[in-house]
């Protein structure tokens, strides 16, 4: 995905996570995660402001403020966000949404260049389709009006006012909790029913999975700055346990599963989409296949939709579309399948990485910072990807849990036009933190292997072309670092050759930058600089003690065999000719426009076998796994992976 959306206003605040649970331990960590906040928040970080405005509302409308606060942090992280709506229309701590005066209007899945298929045996498929409209607007989508009108406050206030939002969110709590026939009781357990309702799930399983969310956050605690500079803590209660008894009385119906492949800890529900033949040979929009038995699942590719979900639904349904695994929506969490993890979707514009991959999308926008991604979806994104990595051996790392911007061209021609998605504002630190498997520091200093790990709040390099060309983005943080050719900011950009334009620092410019959870090999060091090998050439970025934007790594890296001035780079790990059986056509193993020079080390992935599976047809008789001999390195090569021949390097490691 690649495209302008709405420009807004932010000021980011740091995290800190919470896990005590009484008043000497929320006292002793006051003084320095006051110490720690933005110097702009302090002020409000010291009086507590948004903290006793759920203080407030929760005694007005009779709510426990236990509740109120867990159900914030599901929707927000108790953020702000400087006012702006969410992807799905949500204003504020407690997510209260208003999609009619929100929500963007331009959807993005039929924009640029890219094949999705991402193979040269088939033509590419390039629907006509255009964007859904005329959709009713969900209850889900309204709950602002509503709120509005419980609390006898104007929804104009909602919107711009934190405390009148907690307020908001409050009355709608309460006013659940009395549609259930429940007292307000003090009691914390005795709210699960009114969570679920929250919700504004459609159905059971999605409201229980919302509600088990929020308790969850309500025995573990949290506590953090945020992003306008407030400290917000809740408090553990490890023993509670919820009344879900509740969950029977709400009268949501219980929709079937329909054989979809999700955890049981989240709700999934099952909108297919169409394996059809409509002529001349032609068909949509996925291929049948027979993973794991006939291929392994060897990388998951993280998405964002560039359209609400409610168009995306109606997308996915047309064969004459693009495909795709699941899609998350930003609301509550709630997962859609769409293709069988045994089939290939036609998600991630390289058809080798499509073979071998899940492609999630989220609902969401890459260049509007802060049309926000909800908790709720981060977590149940997290949830279904640890489920998809257990089941089919994948590793929990950058290498194979990509974003779809991380996907190599699988030719030359196609650089230019791969999709950029999920972007800089997409929290990959937070994200592995929930995935279980948290970058951290590995080794020593003088390690030649660093992970990028820049703090997300405090990161915030500029970026343009959010809204109009050429203009500055919002400030906000942002999971990635920008690259120099020199240990000065002054210096150019990193250069990409694939590329037919000089470097910038758009939004939507891969071309000088590295992602939270990356890892490259070191090429130097200077004062509060480090270089790394990046892309064939020596690329520096400020990596100051202080605020580290990389820390130390353990890992193996490869280099050109001795005697070797430099060895190719390619796309795709494509079997040798002699593999191929007869019925089967040739594909060209055509290295891309880059080489790894004599001296440069990059870090591996994974060694794979050349594989190729080649599904051109309908019906499935003529669909073949083709594997060779030759074997390829996955290595992070720039922003993007690539491949490289076993045969023309060397392993190297590092292991302390």
């Amino acid at each position: 995905m690649r495209g302008p959306a709405t420009d807004r206003t932010s000021t980011p605040g740091r995290r800190t996570p919470r896990r005590t649970t009484g008043p000497l331990a929320s006292a002793a960590l006051l003084l320095p995660l006051l110490l720690a906040a933005p110097a702009q928040g302090s002020t409000d970080a010291a009086t507590g402001r948004l903290q006793r405005a759920f203080a407030t509302a929760a005694a007005n409308y009779h709510v426990p403020q236990r509740v109120l606060l867990a159900v914030s942090y599901l929707q927000s992280r108790w953020d702000w966000h400087g006012g702006a709506p969410s992807v799905s229309g949500g204003y504020g701590p407690m997510h209260l949404t208003d999609a009619r005066a929100a929500i963007a209007t331009t959807e993005h899945f039929a924009e640029g260049t890219e094949d999705a298929r991402g193979d040269a045996a088939r033509a590419a498929l390039r629907p006509t389709i255009g964007v859904p409209s005329g959709l009713a607007v969900p209850s889900r989508l309204r709950t602002l009006p509503e709120a509005a009108r419980l609390a006898g406050i104007p929804a104009g206030e909602l919107r711009t006012d934190p405390a009148a939002n907690v307020a908001g969110g409050a009355a709608l709590l309460a006013s659940a909790q009395k549609e259930l026939g429940e007292p307000p009781s003090s009691d914390p357990a005795d709210w699960y029913g009114a969570v679920a309702l929250f919700s504004r799930a459609n159905d059971t399983a999605t409201a229980a999975a919302y509600a088990d969310n929020v308790y969850d956050i309500l025995r573990t605690g949290e506590e953090r700055i945020t992003d306008d500079g407030q400290l917000v803590a809740l408090a553990a209660q490890p023993r509670l346990t919820a009344d879900t008894a509740q969950l029977r009385r709400t009268g949501l119906p219980t929709l079937p599963k329909g054989g979809t492949e999700c955890p049981k800890s989240v709700s999934c529900e099952s909108v297919p989409a169409p394996y059809t033949e409509f002529g001349n040979g032609d068909y949509g929009n996925h291929d049948l296949g027979d993973r794991p038995v006939s291929q392994s699942i060897k990388y998951l590719v993280i998405h964002d939709t560039e359209g609400t979900w409610d168009g995306v639904m109606k997308l996915i349904q047309d064969p004459t579309y693009v495909s795709w695994n699941y899609t998350i929506r930003s609301t509550d969490g709630l997962i859609a399948q769409h293709v069988k993890a045994k089939d290939v979707a036609w998600q991630a514009g390289n058809w080798y990485i499509n073979a071998k991959s899940i492609g999630i999308e989220h609902e969401g926008f890459l260049a509007s910072p802060d049309a926000w991604y909800t908790e709720a979806m981060y977590r149940s994104s997290a949830r279904l990807v640890r489920y998809l990595a257990r089941k089919y051996d994948i590793p929990l790392d950058r290498q194979h849990v990509l974003g779809h911007d991380n996907v190599p061209g699988p030719t030359a021609s196609a650089i230019p036009g791969m999709h950029t998605d999920p972007g800089p504002y997409w929290d990959w630190r937070h994200y592995f933190q929930l995935l279980g498997r948290p970058f951290r520091r590995t080794a020593g200093r003088q390690t030649g292997l660093v992970t990028i790990l820049p703090d997300y709040a405090w990161n915030r390099p500029a970026y343009t072309g959010c809204a109009t060309k050429g203009e500055p983005c919002t400030t906000h943080g942002s999971s990635e670092v920008r690259l120099y050719s020199d240990h000065d900011v002054k210096a150019p950009l990193i250069k990409d050759i694939g590329l037919t334009t000089d470097p910038t620092t758009g939004v939507n410019d891969l071309s000088s930058r590295v992602s939270t959870g990356q890892q490259f090999a070191v090429a130097g060091r200077w004062g509060d600089w480090t270089a790394i090998w990046y892309l064939g050439q020596k690329a520096w970025f400020q990596n100051p003690r202080w605020q580290p934007a990389a820390v130390p790594a353990r890992g193996f890296a490869v280099t050109p065999r001795d005697g070797l001035a430099g060895v190719p780079v390619y796309g795709r790990a494509y079997p040798e000719k002699g593999a191929y059986p007869a019925g089967v056509p040739t594909q060209s193993v055509v290295p891309l426009p880059y080489t790894i020079p004599a001296g440069q080390k990059y870090v591996v992935g994974d060694e794979v076998p050349g594989e190729y599976y080649y599904a051109v047809t309908f019906t499935t008789g003529s669909h073949r796994v083709v594997v060779g001999k030759d074997l390829y390195y996955e290595i992070q090569y720039g922003h993007r992976v690539g491949f490289v021949r076993a045969s023309d390097v060397r392993l190297e490691g590092w292991t302390r």
